[in-house]
């Protein structure tokens, strides 16, 4: 050789020759769908008419389901076929010379749409179920665009001409609700803790029945679980009804040892989302490799959120240490759930015992979660029995933390926009009075900033004493002038007359000679009384000659500030003979006031 290389070639590839396009193996209406997520579906179509329709949203629907489409849960398959019925439904009795796809038109659509409105549907759920109809007339045409007429074609750019509208956000649970829930969901979680491989000393006083016992157990632990006409279990069972012993909760109490059981879900479930603040259909999916890359006592969650269509793979930040921790509490869940889930040969984080065998995955915990609600005799705000939502358990975990911290969109909008959090996890019922408190406090820090210095008799002593108080409102050595009365204008003694918060810096205050009442410049002592109080007559008598409304916009501010701000700063002695001196005296009214 050489050692030159050799000159290359160009890369070519054989021609790929397209695969005809299979034709629509679905002819029936009666079939099953292999969901991504939630198991298998039976889809029931049959009773639908006309049937060749049918048999073309059949067909759509099950592409869409199929590895890639838009569909991927087994409920939304559900939701997809209950509609159906409502369509072919109203195109029954609003349509009846409609046969199969080619008849058509938009029209229908709408027709549908106007259809669902009669009925009371809101804006939203009649947004939802027309683009139930609109989705499956998109899949038809993506298979044959013959099918569809033009005018239907251009009706599928849009569902409808009208807005669905803002949806009302789930409100949170309170503080002392989400308390309550707090405290049973640990209490029922240790003693979970504590009773899984536990001793078991039920039965140790009576050596036939321990055998017994033992034999159920060996069982357990050998197979997982024991059925319920098992004849080491059925032996048990009638010794201990023989004796008088307890039966009603016998197979829970025997599996109870070895797997958590499905009573134990609520508290979990309950416990975690007020923890971590995770969606219930993402934490119902979690796995026992959900939690990796721990720093500094946190721990990240990894979940999957199947409707955040293209970024569905997602992580959190969560507190990891002790049982008390979230990542503590699922280290602990995965490490009780372990032999369960070895008989299983499941990675799912979510393994009990119920209804006689080993299960995996959470499907419908309503009313186990309504039987733990009254189990714990858990009440309202108005001390009624609480309907506990898990959806509602996320709100509350972001209101108490948006409690926390104060209402800072930028701490608080974690895995969110600012938006979106401020929509739909700020912009709540229960969060209201958080907000018309912080309100309430701005205006009153706004009244406070633009409130003038109020010095009474005693304060304006101690401030000639003690000059350096002054600051920041003036220099140490400009006190003594002031308090003399060489930088007064009418109604006050100005701090800063050539530094307005009203103009620009270094020009005269341009303000008419009541706004000094609205000014922080504005230093109020005794000996500016009388004028005060005569501009305060002036105003008064303006209340006779002026109509309500013209009055209150010019004076209605700087009344009550008087009376309900500087005159309550002095004594009823100062103001009297402050009161003598103004009549006494011919004080100059400036023209400005009478403008």
């Amino acid at each position: 050789m050489s050692g030159h290389p050799r000159k290359g070639r160009p890369v070519a590839f054989a021609p790929i020759t397209p695969e005809p396009q299979k034709p629509d193996p679905v002819l029936g209406l009666k079939f099953t769908i292999e969901a991504r997520h939630g198991g298998t579906v039976l889809v029931d179509m049959a009773a639908l008419d006309p049937r060749p329709l049918a048999i073309a949203f059949a067909g759509a629907l099950r592409r869409s389901a199929a590895l890639g489409g838009p569909i991927g849960a087994a409920s939304v398959i559900k939701q997809y076929v209950q509609v159906y019925r409502h369509f072919f439904a109203w195109l029954g009795d609003g349509a009846p010379g409609v046969t199969g796809v080619n008849d058509l038109r938009a029209v229908h659509i709408d027709g549908f749409a106007s259809a669902l409105e009669q009925r009371g549907m809101g804006a939203i759920h009649r947004h939802i179920s027309v683009g139930k109809i609109v989705n499956t007339l998109r899949a038809i045409e993506a298979d044959r665009p013959d099918r569809i007429a033009p005018d239907l074609h251009e009706r599928l750019r849009y569902t409808l001409a009208t807005s669905a509208g803002r949806s009302t956000p789930r409100d949170a649970y309170s503080p002392f609700v989400a308390r309550a829930l707090r405290d049973a969901a640990r209490t029922d979680v240790e003693a979970m803790f504590r009773r899984l491989g536990a001793d078991d000393r039920t039965d140790e006083g009576d050596p036939v029945i321990a055998r017994a016992r033992a034999d159920v157990e060996a069982i357990i632990a050998r197979q997982g679980f024991i059925v319920a006409d098992h004849p080491a279990l059925k032996s048990l069972y009638f010794m201990r009804m023989r004796r008088g012993l307890p039966i009603s909760t016998l197979i829970d109490d025997l599996h109870g040892r070895h797997h958590p059981l499905a009573r134990d879900l609520p508290a979990l479930l309950v416990l975690l989302t007020l923890d971590t603040g995770l969606e219930p259909e993402c934490l119902k999916t979690l796995t026992t490799d959900c939690l990796t890359n721990p720093h500094a006592g946190t721990v990240e969650l990894r979940y999957l959120k199947r409707r955040a269509c293209g970024a569905e793979h997602k992580s959190m930040r969560v507190r990891d240490g002790g049982g008390g921790t979230p990542g503590g509490l699922i280290r602990r869940l995965i490490e009780v759930s372990a032999i369960a889930r070895k008989h299983l040969n499941d990675d799912r984080l979510w393994v009990y015992h119920n209804a006689g065998g080993l299960r995996v995955g959470i499907r419908h915990p309503t009313e186990r979660i309504d039987a733990w609600v009254a189990q714990h005799a858990i009440v309202d705000d108005d001390g009624e029995p609480l309907h506990l939502l898990l959806s509602r358990l996320r709100k509350t975990h972001k209101a108490l933390w948006y409690t926390k911290t104060e209402g800072h969109m930028t701490r608080f909008a974690v895995g969110h926009s600012r938006e979106v959090a401020a929509r739909h996890y700020a912009d709540l019922p229960s969060l209201r009075p958080v907000h018309e408190t912080a309100v309430a406090d701005a205006f009153r820090a706004a009244v406070a900033a633009a409130m003038p210095t109020v010095l009474p008799p005693t304060a304006e002593q101690t401030l000639r004493e003690a000059p350096e108080q002054a600051a920041p409102l003036m220099p140490p050595d400009t006190v003594g002038p002031l308090l003399d009365g060489e930088q007064d204008v009418w109604l006050a003694a100005c701090a800063g007359f050539h530094n307005s918060p009203f103009a620009e810096a270094g020009s005269p205050c341009a303000q008419p000679f009541w706004g000094c009442l609205d000014c922080p410049n504005a230093v109020i002592t005794v000996r500016k009384l009388p004028a005060i109080l005569a501009f305060l007559a002036f105003v008064e008598e303006q209340r006779l000659s002026l109509p309500a409304t013209d009055w209150a916009a010019k004076f209605g501010r700087v009344h009550a500030r008087i009376t309900a701000q500087v005159l309550p700063a002095f004594s009823d002695a100062v103001i009297t003979d402050a009161r003598r001196q103004m009549e006494g005296e011919r004080l100059y009214l400036p023209p400005e006031v009478r403008a």
